[in-house]
């Protein structure tokens, strides 16, 4: 892989970061030389900080880090697309993407799936998610058991409030499900499409 380095005055290159799960765009970093090369040493993902004029490897300082799962120069070879799996949340204010409030609109499922996924990590007395994965996968299982028969029981029912938040919380519970199993809503789509398609 070969990268054009001087192409830009300052001998930097942008760097667009993905994570390799979600396909969601992460935030936007440069690099010079150095840092490609400690990137693909260490497996994670190393910038060039031009406010602190040296080498940055996130997460560092928080122990978020980028951990490195493919590199790759578009046409020109002046900027990189890195697929990586973040550790944590990747921008400086706690969200999981820098563009969080601007486009998890546009999937917020998968918005919802990293949300999960950050805060199974919390600690449980912090986190309701937490609190039911130190419960272990049969209470997940069984809280899914209760919100689906709350559901069932409000759909016989003329209240669309309640029967519409029964739903949601039915939704969220699979959600922690398929994460506890580790598995994702991805994996489910791909089998109703392949059904679909027959």
């Amino acid at each position: 892989m070969k990268i054009d380095f001087n192409k830009y005055a300052d001998g930097l290159v942008p760097a667009i970061v993905q994570d390799y799960t979600t396909q969601k765009v992460l935030m936007l970093g440069f690099m010079n030389e150095a840092a490609l090369k400690k990137t693909e040493e260490s497996g994670k993902v190393t910038f060039y900080s031009r406010s602190k004029q040296r080498l940055w490897t996130k997460g560092e300082e928080s122990g978020n880090f980028l951990e490195l799962k493919s590199l790759t120069p578009d046409c020109d070879q002046d900027t990189l697309l890195i697929k990586a799996h973040p550790t944590g949340p990747v921008c400086h204010t706690g969200a999981d993407t820098c563009w969080s409030e601007r486009n998890h609109s546009d999937n917020f499922l998968l918005y919802l799936e990293d949300i999960i996924r950050l805060r199974k990590q919390a600690s449980p007395d912090e986190s309701y998610v937490a609190r039911l994965f130190s419960k272990g996968i049969n209470k997940i299982a069984q809280k899914v058991g209760e919100e689906a028969v709350e559901l069932v029981i409000e759909a016989k029912d003329n209240d669309e409030d309640l029967f519409l938040n029964e739903a949601a919380d039915l939704l969220f519970h699979y959600l922690l499900l398929l994460n506890a199993k580790g598995y994702n809503l991805q994996r489910v789509t791909e089998i109703l499409e392949k059904r679909h398609s027959k």
